[in-house]
């Protein structure tokens, strides 16, 4: 008799664990229909528009893109890699990735006179966009330490180019989110946009600091 009530027990345990687990996954479906639903205020779906300074990305892009490229592989390919891929990360509603993406960009080894540049050049405009255009909610970090750190621990290869391309786009970052703070623990001598301008002249691509400036120009309006 003992060993009966036992095994009754133990069922009624387990029937109970099983039912308990059925009904809190009809309850979570449930949840997520309803938080999902159109009609639940705060989670309405919502497309964010294309950057109208990058390509639009071919469907079903991942990380697989960029490591196609071998470590010397860092020409004109490389650099439509980067906005493409950036693009896509921006239509996923990834701002921080995305400007990464654009980081590496600007790290490809151009001469300057690629057929792409005519179309997609340096992207000074995509980067500014991306700040100006990120709704509320959405994880972009602090750009303006972002780049700042970025400058001052440049590495190479092509290390002052791509030095100085960050802190171009610090100087994006201050014109278009002014109320974003730099990192104060962070020693290092921040660049006037007069010395910007003319290290881009010197290390850029040929018009690279006039772009630069035009940009800097709108980027406050």
């Amino acid at each position: 008799m003992a060993a009966f009530c036992q095994r009754l027990n133990w069922w009624t345990w387990l029937s109970g664990i099983v039912f308990s687990g059925a009904l809190v996954s009809q309850i979570t479906r449930a949840c997520r229909a309803a938080l999902t639903a159109g009609e639940f205020a705060g989670t309405e779906r919502y497309v964010l528009p294309a950057c109208p300074h990058l390509p639009n990305p071919r469907h079903g892009l991942d990380w697989r893109l960029l490591n196609a490229f071998g470590d010397a592989d860092r020409g004109q390919d490389f650099y439509a890699a980067c906005l493409e891929y950036g693009s896509a990360l921006w239509l996923r509603k990834l701002p921080a990735r995305a400007m990464l993406c654009l980081d590496r960009a600007m790290g490809a080894d151009l001469k300057g006179n690629e057929k792409i540049l005519e179309h997609w050049p340096m992207p000074y405009a995509a980067m500014s966009w991306f700040m100006r255009h990120t709704p509320e909610g959405l994880f972009i970090g602090n750009p303006r330490v972002h780049f700042q750190h970025y400058a001052d621990r440049m590495n190479e290869p092509r290390r002052e180019q791509r030095r100085w391309r960050a802190w171009a786009c610090w100087a994006l970052s201050r014109r278009v989110l002014p109320s974003l703070p730099g990192d104060v623990r962070h020693r290092v001598r921040e660049p006037a946009v007069a010395e910007i301008e003319e290290r881009l002249r010197h290390h850029g691509l040929p018009g690279e600091d006039l772009l630069w400036l035009g940009e800097l120009s709108r980027a406050g309006v």
